[in-house]
């Protein structure tokens, strides 16, 4: 696991660069920089997935009373998310990437609230920049870091709920860590620490209605797709804008 505050000097590509990890609401709280708000399971998998179908633009909120609202607001836009890992009641979509695509929707706004990773979005204030952390965009993610090379960036890993740190989230900010500083991450060993750790309730039976085995395989797609979603802002508030990078 990484903690703290790291200074490193790798050449060219992170000469100068302050990273900085934290976990849950408080390391939201405290980025600062370049924020990378990390939720594997399943936030910000699910939006790289929805934003892959065409779910755009997507809003992340914090409370169902304010995505309630968004969507009064917007009328034909979906609505997903969870509140302790199930759909809320009123809403279109759970937080699962699976269920998402064999939902099929396209072409339309998407409010996504969820226990973890959006909380991390609208918490972090003293970011000057936010995107959202996954492995299924890391490659992506690391590229845009070396792109913008800014002299700060905070890695937040958001944990269950934002109660606890959890294996997925706390890896992958090591796997972008690694990236950053010129080191190789044995992912398939990372992985089989997830699969045996917080990712075993995706193989439970009780589970499978709100997280479905096919969760853990589409969450654990290491950098499938070339974009990162940045949070900006719009006159409906806090969008994630999709920005390929190759």
């Amino acid at each position: 696991m990484i903690f703290g505050e790291r200074w490193r000097y790798c050449g060219l590509k992170t000469e100068g660069m302050q990273i900085t990890t934290g976990h849950l609401l408080e390391g939201a709280r405290q980025a600062k920089g370049l924020t990378v708000v990390i939720d594997v399971f399943r936030a910000f998998s699910t939006a790289c997935y929805a934003a892959a179908q065409g779910l755009a633009p997507i809003y992340p909120v914090g409370s169902l009373e304010e995505a309630f609202l968004l969507k009064e607001k917007l009328g034909d836009a979906l609505l997903a998310g969870e509140r302790n890992e199930r759909k809320p009641e009123g809403f279109d979509l759970g937080n699962s990437p699976a269920q998402l695509l064999k939902a099929g929707f396209r072409g339309r706004p998407m409010i996504h609230t969820t226990s973890s990773g959006t909380q991390g979005i609208v918490h972090a204030t003293g970011a000057s920049e936010i995107l959202t952390g996954s492995f299924v965009n890391a490659g992506a993610i690391v590229r845009y870091i070396r792109e913008c090379r800014p002299g700060r960036v905070s890695l937040v890993c958001m944990g269950y709920a934002c109660q606890y740190p959890t294996d997925e989230d706390t890896l992958c900010a090591e796997y972008i860590l690694n990236a950053l500083e010129g080191r190789e991450s044995d992912f398939p060993a990372m992985k089989e620490v997830i699969r045996h750790g917080s990712g075993a309730r995706f193989f439970e039976a009780a589970s499978q209605a709100w997280a479905p085995a096919a969760d853990f395989d589409l969450c654990l797609q290491l950098s499938r797709f070339d974009f990162v979603l940045r949070a900006e802002k719009n006159e409906e508030g806090l969008f994630l804008h999709k920005i390929e990078v190759h």
